[in-house]
């Protein structure tokens, strides 16, 4: 049975564009995998805490007592463990919201999602096949023009690669706050594209 980790980060809740193209991803995708089980990771609920003095002097005493069974390592081992990976975050300040960046601080974690050879060269420790990021945005970055302010996308993509990820894909609805465009087509042909994928995925 495939395991699917969708990990929520849109801090809208329920309102958020980006919430609802994934909501429509994940409904088609169970459909496709029948057999398949998703589990939700809400960092609004959740709240992870950031890395703070006091948090990575815990965290390194711990890994250096080699106790990474610790539940402080749980979200680490959770998606390292995962046979599939869909992030859904906004497009904010040409990435994403905080709590998501405080919670991939959370999860790499070297001899859980990484580690190294004995040339010392990086090595990806999860299983995950593949990585999806789900996002809208106000503006239009995936042109030539705009294309290299986008960080987002390319920061998961990088991230998945050291893990061993051998797949990245990002789903964006793009324009959605260009007075121009009609944001419930732009929305509709997003959700199109989100059926097709789901299917693959």
């Amino acid at each position: 049975m495939e395991q699917l980790l969708f990990i929520n980060a849109c801090v809208r809740g329920e309102k958020s564009r980006s919430l609802k193209l994934a909501r429509r991803f994940l409904d088609r995708w169970q459909q496709a995998h029948p057999d398949g089980a998703i589990t939700e990771v809400d960092l609004c609920k959740d709240r992870p805490v950031p890395q703070y003095p006091e948090v990575l002097a815990e965290r390194d005493a711990l890994w250096e007592a080699g106790k990474l069974d610790h539940p402080m390592f749980d979200l680490a081992h959770q998606i390292a463990n995962a046979d599939r990976i869909v992030i859904a975050a906004p497009f904010w300040e040409l990435s994403f919201p905080a709590i998501l960046k405080i919670y991939l601080e959370r999860i790499t974690v070297t001899n859980i999602t990484f580690g190294y050879n004995e040339q010392g060269a990086n090595v990806g420790l999860c299983k995950a096949g593949k990585l999806l990021l789900i996002t809208t945005r106000g503006g239009n970055f995936s042109r030539p023009e705009t294309a290299w302010m986008e960080m987002g996308a390319r920061q998961l993509e990088a991230l998945g690669a050291m893990d061993a990820i051998p797949a990245f894909q990002c789903l964006a609805a793009e324009g959605l706050d260009d007075i121009r465009n009609d944001k419930e087509a732009i929305l509709a042909e997003a959700m199109s594209r989100a059926d097709a994928l789901a299917e693959v995925f």
